[in-house]
């Protein structure tokens, strides 16, 4: 089994937190040798995940975690992912020989102090703290400049397993939509993957009004828990 396939066997109820939550409270620091100055949430993911170690404009990366507290904890529930799911993926990326445990700290001192001193390192911290010597990447998502109105939409079918488990929780998905209206493709950036790939199912068969361009938008997808 792929390593990334991990997460779709835990049935971990994942918390939904916004852009604008996540940036009133933590925010993403790299090193100087970062040529961006955002990343998504989608390339966030996957370079916490080590399914990347270069951003889109070449830059390597390499993800800094801190150990515990209420940042780590915040940062987590954006990416989706609980610390048990996390900590099990990467001792399977070790033991598979496809990556390692990222560099834990104690602190957001450490955190900045580290990522100063660390080509390419990416980490996070508490707003409140000071990141000289870092850079602070903004967060988001490609949108267009007025959102697409929805004419079709597709409830997504609630797995049985997780119903009677009273597992349910908000998904996150980026959508890409093409110019004649028509969903062609659609990543996960947050919440249970089992949930999300029912969500995926559902959002691929939606449309929207047409538009002089492709759209790129995030939705998100709520599964009542009974």
């Amino acid at each position: 089994m792929k390593c990334r396939n991990l997460l779709l066997v835990a049935a971990g109820l994942a918390i939904f937190v916004s852009r604008e939550s996540l940036a009133d409270n933590v925010k993403v620091i790299a090193n100087s040798s970062v040529k961006a100055d955002a990343i998504s949430a989608a390339d966030l993911r996957r370079v916490f995940l080590e399914e990347t170690i270069a951003l889109a404009d070449g830059s390597h990366v390499e993800p800094v975690l801190e150990k515990g507290g209420w940042v780590h904890a915040a940062f987590l529930e954006y990416l989706g992912i609980t610390e048990d799911d996390l900590q099990t993926y990467y001792r399977t990326l070790v033991f598979t020989g496809k990556g390692s445990i990222p560099k834990e700290l104690g602190s957001d001192a450490e955190v900045v102090a580290y990522v100063a001193r660390t080509r390419g390192a990416i980490g996070y911290v508490s707003s409140a703290t000071s990141v000289e010597g870092v850079k602070t990447l903004a967060i988001g998502v490609p949108s267009s400049s007025a959102e697409r109105k929805l004419i079709t939409r597709v409830e997504p079918d609630y797995p049985e397993t997780l119903k009677q488990l009273n597992i349910g929780g908000t998904v996150r998905l980026r959508v890409s939509i093409s110019a004649k209206g028509n969903v062609d493709k659609v990543e996960l950036l947050g919440g249970n993957p089992i949930l999300g790939a029912s969500a995926t199912i559902a959002v691929m068969k939606w449309l929207y009004v047409a538009g002089s361009s492709r759209t790129i938008m995030e939705v998100s997808i709520l599964f009542h828990r009974h």
